[in-house]
């Protein structure tokens, strides 16, 4: 029997508008985790490297938000139980994203803040603002508007605030339109983005898949928009107190702030795991429960930092801080829920005019269950070595650990693959 998002996903997004996402970030993980294998030198050094930024672009834009656009492209309809508002617009944040990226990404590894790097900003920029307007088109079209919908809404808007200023900082390495150097604005540039689009969204969209995959009945608004109304104003201070130069200590309101969010998600997911219907809990859903505990990394790294660490070691934490929430928590929720959505989909694109012909293979049959556990494996132990090699310098350690987070990524596009190129067999 299906539930009533996965029933619903039968009559929304084409196919076509959203499978390219899918694959598109499958090969923007696997690019991360070469250059990351191939750079386990920069570890150490300054965050301000071509390196370090390439590293970064990729696993935030070709990686994660690619994914993202691609999987909220599916839910969004059931969220707003209407339809998506354009499927040319799906199509237009596809082509501006996916060649603005690597352009962008191409700018930083080679350290040119010229054309090139200016061109992928506003490609992109131009991709963010098809995609909100997609998502706003298909929001106040219906006029059925949960939580979850606002939590997508306002993730959107935080993106274009992360990716508008990040252009602004692009044309500030070349032409002075901010009082002070690009430099001095990417903490603030980077936690619009990890905060404001990642963690809203993954939170807003997680707090409604992870139930309804463990068949569980639980939920809880109240605690949903209190989540909501935590981040953002951790967020709002966060900003106002960087641009405004507060002293250190105030950078525990926000911090206080997320950290109590993210317990309460952590909480919600917990309630729902408790009640749930299927006891036995699949190896797809233990990665995405993983990357809820995951997420508290972060935020243990910036209270060592703030509290303990002398300033001239804040670069190293703040690199590890970056691994912890790109290759980490968010790294972790996607491995998961990429194959829970995905096979559904493409199930639904050959099945669903067939099934009632004879017995068809379930979704979890479309992908390879066991090179998904190999590539969980991977993950997990490239994952603890290469914070380890972080933590003592050892490039040994970083290279072996870069060395499995490859592997693991080589087999994540090897499933993808032959997930999207599934036909049609009868069992």
């Amino acid at each position: 029997m299906m539930s009533p998002l996965i029933g619903g996903l039968q009559k929304t997004t084409n196919y076509k508008v959203v499978l390219p996402f899918y694959i598109y970030a499958a090969l923007g993980f696997l690019s991360g985790t070469i250059l990351l294998l191939c750079h386990t030198e920069t570890i150490g050094a300054h965050y301000f490297n071509p390196q370090a930024l390439a590293i970064t672009h990729t696993m935030a834009l070709a990686w994660g938000t690619m994914i993202i656009f691609g999987a909220s492209h599916q839910l969004l309809p059931v969220l707003v139980e209407g339809e998506l508002d354009s499927d040319r617009l799906a199509y237009l944040t596809f082509i501006f994203t996916a060649i603005g990226t690597p352009l962008l990404v191409y700018g930083f590894y080679m350290f040119d803040m010229g054309l090139t790097l200016q061109i992928g900003a506003i490609l992109i920029n131009i991709g963010v603002i098809c995609y909100l307007a997609n998502v706003l088109g298909s929001s106040f079209k219906s006029n059925r508007r949960n939580v979850h919908a606002w939590y997508v809404i306002t993730s959107t808007l935080w993106l274009f605030a992360t990716t508008f200023f990040g252009l602004l900082l692009v044309l500030n390495f070349r032409n002075p339109i901010l009082p002070s150097n690009s430099v001095d604005y990417l903490s603030f540039h980077a936690h619009l983005g990890i905060v404001g689009w990642f963690v809203l969204m993954v939170i807003g969209v997680g707090s409604r898949l992870i139930p309804i995959f463990m068949i569980s009945k639980y939920t809880n608004d109240r605690i949903l928009w209190l989540i909501f109304a935590l981040l953002n104003i951790a967020l709002i201070s966060f900003s106002i107190y960087y641009l405004a130069d507060f002293s250190t200590f105030t950078f525990y309101i926000p911090i206080v702030l997320g950290l109590s969010a993210i317990l309460l998600f952590g909480n919600h997911c917990y309630q729902a795991y408790k009640v749930r219907i299927r006891k036995r809990v699949d190896q797809q859903m233990k990665t995405s429960l993983i990357s809820v505990a995951q997420m508290l990394l972060p935020l243990v790294m910036l209270i060592i930092a703030l509290a303990i660490l002398p300033q001239e070691q804040f670069p190293g934490v703040v690199m590890i801080y970056g691994f912890c929430i790109f290759f980490g928590w968010l790294t972790a929720i996607i491995l998961g829920m990429t194959f829970k959505t995905m096979p559904f989909i493409v199930w639904n694109k050959i099945y669903r005019n067939k099934a009632h012909q004879g017995k068809t293979p379930t979704p979890k049959e479309i992908f390879n269950d066991r090179i998904y556990q190999i590539m969980l494996y991977s993950y997990l132990v490239g994952f603890i070595l290469f914070i380890l090699g972080m933590i003592i310098r050892n490039q040994v350690i970083l290279k072996i650990g870069a060395l499995a987070l490859l592997i693991a990524a080589i087999l994540y596009v090897y499933n993808v693959i032959i997930t999207a190129a599934h036909k049609a067999r009868q069992l």
